[in-house]
């Protein structure tokens, strides 16, 4: 029995432009001019008896039909896409993208990058720096390193390492510190972007010191991302509540030191996040394994 699929430029174009939620950028994309785009969009529409897009006047926006369609869309090219490279022998080499978050990219995956080259001289990185949850297939993401409970849907996670936090400083400023009292009269450094559920802070931090009616602990400085507030406290500009895996190569370097022994977990974890079928992806697996090598050997990973 001949099965009866709409046409394929067409499915094409639309799967560009859902992606985009943009005819424009979607044209760009495939090298056709706008209105080819609407063309065939106009035509799968009415090969299907339906719309599939809300056209607004400063927006695009998929209808409910357009929602139910694009992932089927989606995932099929990416399986067509994913099978041609097989075939081409492409998955050992050519680009690699790599999702993370600005502060980890900063302050321990590009200081490490030139060890995965010289492993994998065939493969280039692309490291996507941004604090939202990127859709790996939408953005064409090969993997992604995230931070949180590992409790993500549709997608193989795998736990590089908890997370703990701890103070740091720098060490021009142990002279004024003898006892975590001293807190009192130095600026504490705050980082904001980790909304997560029961993430601690400074509170709790000097409560769990026995401090929180001796330390006022919304007093100081706030930074939009963690690396920002670790070299402020490595400026001298204060104490800073730093997370232990980013600020591990600082301390192994003696640009921070951290004072007191009270480290507090807190309760999440870096992962690495992947489609669920990575494991059978050459590269993914290349940059999986150098990964948890790397965290191995990393100072103060137990």
């Amino acid at each position: 029995m001949t099965r009866r699929l709409p046409p394929l430029n067409a499915l094409r174009s639309f799967e560009a432009a859902a992606r985009h939620l943009s005819f424009t950028r979607a044209a760009e994309e495939l090298h056709v001019t706008q209105a080819a785009i609407s063309h065939q969009i106009k035509a799968l529409e009415d090969d299907l008896g339906l719309p599939l897009f809300r056209r607004l006047n400063r927006a695009l926006l998929l209808t409910d039909e357009g929602q139910t369609l694009y992932p089927a869309v989606r995932d099929a090219f990416q399986l067509i896409t994913d099978a041609a490279a097989r075939l081409k022998g492409r998955e050992h080499t050519g680009m690699l993208t790599v999702s993370t978050l600005p502060s980890f990219a900063v302050k321990w995956l590009v200081p490490r990058i030139s060890r995965f080259q010289d492993r994998n001289p065939d493969i280039d990185l692309r490291i996507a720096a941004n604090e939202r949850i990127t859709d790996l297939a939408r953005d064409r993401i090969d993997v992604s390193i995230r931070f949180g409970a590992g409790v993500w849907t549709g997608v193989r996670c795998e736990k590089l390492v908890d997370e703990s936090i701890t103070p740091v400083c720098s060490p021009a400023l142990l002279p004024q510190i003898s006892s975590p009292q001293d807190l009192a009269h130095l600026t504490l450094l705050h980082e904001e972007m980790l909304p997560l559920p029961g993430f601690p802070n400074w509170s709790d931090w000097l409560a769990a010191a026995g401090l929180g009616a001796v330390v006022d602990a919304d007093r100081g400085i706030r930074f939009s991302h963690t690396h920002m507030m670790l070299q402020a406290a490595i400026d001298g500009r204060g104490v800073a509540l730093g997370l232990s895996i980013l600020a591990a190569d600082d301390v192994a370097a003696g640009r921070l030191v951290a004072p007191f022994g009270l480290v507090l977990p807190s309760g999440y974890a870096y992962y690495l996040v992947m489609p669920p079928a990575a494991v059978d992806r050459a590269k993914i697996r290349a940059f999986r394994d150098w990964m948890l090598a790397e965290m191995a050997i990393t100072p103060g990973v137990r």
